[in-house]
């Protein structure tokens, strides 16, 4: 994991952070410690899709590592707009109150 060093996590947004894992920002390590974190989940999801925010393609559900500070997944965006939210075992959603989270690489 040494060769993450030059990259580090964004400032949280309700419990959301993002930290670029090439210098395109194509590659990236999603880090979640928000409301469903809070209240204990067993098991986090992250579901995500591409394109325009009210248009998702490609979506899918993306399992999540738990760590020491959150739930955490790597992916690979394809795209310019990477659209996510997540949910839990117990099937609540967090999706930063209807607006989801928006990751995009201009």
């Amino acid at each position: 994991m040494s060769t993450l060093s030059p990259f580090t996590f964004s400032s949280p947004i309700q419990g959301v952070q993002v930290k670029p894992l090439t210098q395109d920002g194509r590659e990236i390590r999603i880090r979640y410690s928000g409301r469903l974190n809070q209240s204990g989940a067993n098991q986090v999801w992250m579901h995500a899709g591409t394109g325009e925010a009210e248009e998702w393609s490609d979506s899918k559900d993306y399992f999540m590592e738990k760590t020491i500070d959150g739930w955490e997944h790597t992916v690979d965006v394809k795209g310019n707009q990477f659209n996510f939210c997540f949910r839990d075992d117990a099937q609540n959603w967090d999706n930063n109150n209807g607006s989801n989270w928006i990751y995009r690489i201009t």
